[in-house]
């Protein structure tokens, strides 16, 4: 889970682009694929947000049993 929430926020500082251009790892003046490193740091901080926003409701969901059975007609 730390993972994914430093790789957002690493993604974020990239985003951000505190160097002022000087570091870029795709130089953008090379046509369609310029913008493939913007692209992958804003996937990175989307997976960031959807952990923080969704993984929350399912680490709190209670774990299921490996021998539940949904009720039938038998046992309800």
């Amino acid at each position: 889970m730390w993972v994914v929430y430093t790789l957002a926020a690493l993604g974020a500082l990239y985003l951000l682009n505190p160097t002022a251009g000087i570091l870029e790892f795709l130089p953008d003046n090379i046509p369609f694929i310029g913008n493939l490193d913007e692209g992958a740091a804003f996937m990175l901080v989307w997976a960031g947000l959807l952990e923080f926003f969704e993984g929350r409701k399912y680490r709190s969901a209670p774990p299921e049993t490996p021998n539940s059975q949904p009720p039938t007609e038998e046992n309800s």
